[in-house]
């Protein structure tokens, strides 16, 4: 019992990663209707430019971090000015084909910047600290990770709820047309929406550039981030916050009793089951928009 305990329990703090990413996406998808796949690419460059400011300026963390987040929402809206926006009659295929475009652009930025070799990125906490509840373990960067997510997700949720740029987002996404009619400026929205989501993004990068810096180290957490997206639902934060703790239990209990060797397959045949039995997400509303 105590193992399969912890396994859930590790299951959770891996989640936690995913949990960020998913969040970044549904925040972008809630304003748009479009899945960013530059999502994880704009994290790295966050991440390897705190890398670069504390090697180069001998930084500390803590005075890297809002300069990482800076630069991370400066690089969001801008990819958003110069590419997203001045697409010719866009749709979402082809938007989600530039969001991929500029994914391999900034993975390929950094790879000739900074070369593929592992780095160390200095970190307050050693990602080999551990803590223990009774006979549970757990790592201290994982449970300040969990703590993260449930806090940023909170906070998004108030933006979004109770928040007058809240409101301007979700009029942007239910209809662009009647909500520039109404006074909002919703390439301006959109800009901040992407700023925004890039700066979660980055957290999650900056989160596990400790263990695992090097530049393909977020395709993972960006592909079980969406996976866990499209589980909780799209549109909603607290699904896909439930979405990403929920793979991450299930691909530590595949991995666990079943087989290492498949664990890795999990979150794409989540996404096959959850896309033909409940396109919407399991915890997000179905809209039917009537014409």
């Amino acid at each position: 019992m105590i193992d399969f305990i912890q396994t859930i329990v590790s299951g959770i703090a891996a989640g936690s990663s995913y949990a960020l990413m998913g969040l970044a996406m549904v925040l972008i998808y809630k304003t748009s209707e479009v899945p960013n796949f530059a999502q994880g690419e704009l994290a790295l460059a966050a991440s390897f430019f705190a890398y670069m400011i504390m090697e180069s300026f001998g930084l500390s963390f803590f005075l890297a971090l809002p300069c990482a987040l800076s630069f991370a929402f400066l690089l969001g809206c801008f990819l958003e000015f110069l590419v997203l926006r001045r697409a010719k009659t866009p749709n979402i295929l082809s938007m989600i084909v530039i969001t991929i475009g500029l994914e391999m652009i900034l993975l390929g930025l950094v790879s000739w910047k900074f070369g593929a070799d592992q780095k160390t990125m200095p970190f307050p906490i050693s990602p080999y600290d551990s803590m223990a509840i009774g006979n549970i373990f757990i790592s201290t960067l994982e449970l300040v990770t969990v703590f993260v997510v449930l806090a940023i997700m909170a906070a998004l949720y108030l933006l979004l709820r109770f928040s007058k740029m809240g409101l301007a987002m979700k009029a942007t996404q239910q209809n662009t047309m009647a909500a520039r009619l109404m006074g909002i400026r919703a390439n301006r929205v959109l800009n901040l929406t992407w700023g925004l989501s890039s700066v979660v993004g980055a957290i999650a990068g900056l989160l596990i550039a400790p263990t695992l810096m090097h530049p393909y180290m977020m395709w993972d957490p960006l592909l079980k981030g969406f996976a866990a997206a499209v589980m909780g639902g799209m549109t909603s934060l607290p699904g896909a916050v439930s979405g990403a703790f929920l793979l991450g239990i299930i691909e530590n209990i595949f991995g666990t009793y079943i087989s290492i060797e498949f664990k890795a397959v999990v979150a794409f045949a989540i996404i096959v089951i959850i896309l033909c039995i409940k396109p919407s997400g399991l915890f997000a509303r179905h809209y039917v928009k009537k014409v």
